[in-house]
């Protein structure tokens, strides 16, 4: 999809969830950035990422929207929900949710043609099922033993769960709707696995650029991010606003700017995981270090 046309359809997406500004124009600026390289990364392109992850990092520390490294928040104690910055955090996510909904919606959708899944057997309709799923969700919950963390069960496909110290430690809009869209992406695949397909290219592709073993799990937490970080992007270009772009941009992967950098079986460690998605999004890399 063209540019322009896909402007189009996130200002309308936007205008459905009763918000009515319209994209930037202008070129990578309107996007949802999926695009990758046929080759292996270059070691130009691997300078690039570095440069990019250093500079989200070193961007949180001068904003007084930053997000809050998770492994600070992890030692943090628990939140009251009824607590100034939960309260603050939970009527952000309410109010952000039927935006990042539509926006989820345009990047599953934009993804699933990048990887060419869009002729695949039965795709179609899977990704259907997806895009109703997330569709349907309407509502935050906040939760104090879920502390740094944001979850949803299929059994409560309605609602997504955030802990009150992640609430709190995500003070901006492109923080916390990158959070929501994250979790969408997990109702989406739901309990039929609808994204299967989706997952499975990304992180073989991920795997590929990066050396990393990026596949079941991993690829799925991955996949989840990537739609974060392109939903928080275009949200950046439909609320054009005075503060720098790679300020805006950075909110959406500051809180895996950690000191304790530890992955597991079904995650990548945090700062790889920052790496991992701006290898697989050059234009978002060079938009960090170039401001542009």
């Amino acid at each position: 999809m063209q540019g322009a046309a896909l402007s189009f359809v996130i200002a309308v997406a936007l205008a459905n969830g009763g918000f009515n500004v319209l994209a930037q124009t202008g070129p990578d600026r309107t996007r949802l950035q999926t695009s990758h390289p046929r080759d292996a990364l270059s070691p130009e392109a691997r300078e690039m990422v570095e440069l990019a992850s250093g500079a989200v990092c070193q961007e949180r520390i001068g904003d007084p929207k930053g997000s809050v490294p998770i492994d600070e928040m992890q030692g943090r104690p628990s939140l009251p929900v009824q607590s100034p910055e939960a309260v603050a955090g939970i009527q952000r996510a309410q109010r952000l949710l039927p935006i990042a909904r539509n926006l989820v919606v345009v990047s599953l959708r934009q993804l699933a043609q990048d990887y060419n899944l869009t002729n695949s057997r039965g795709y179609n309709l899977k990704i259907q099922h997806a895009i109703a799923r997330v569709e349907a969700v309407r509502n935050i919950r906040p939760d104090v033993d879920s502390r740094d963390n944001a979850s949803v069960f299929l059994k409560t496909p309605h609602t997504i769960i955030f802990g009150t110290i992640f609430l709190a430690g995500l003070p901006s809009d492109e923080g916390i709707i990158s959070v929501l869209a994250h979790e969408l992406v997990h109702i989406g695949d739901g309990a039929e696995d609808s994204l299967s397909s989706l997952f499975r290219a990304l992180g073989n592709r991920a795997s590929q650029l990066t050396g990393l073993k990026i596949h079941g799990q991993r690829a799925e937490e991955l996949t989840c991010d990537m739609v974060g970080m392109l939903v928080a992007r275009a949200y950046v270009s439909a609320t054009p606003s005075y503060e720098p772009l790679p300020r805006r941009i950075s909110r959406s992967l500051e809180h895996n700017c950690v000191d304790q950098d530890e992955g597991d079986d079904d995650h990548l460690s945090p700062r790889s995981t920052i790496r991992a998605l701006l290898t697989l999004s050059p234009t978002v890399s060079h938009e960090l270090v170039y401001g542009r």
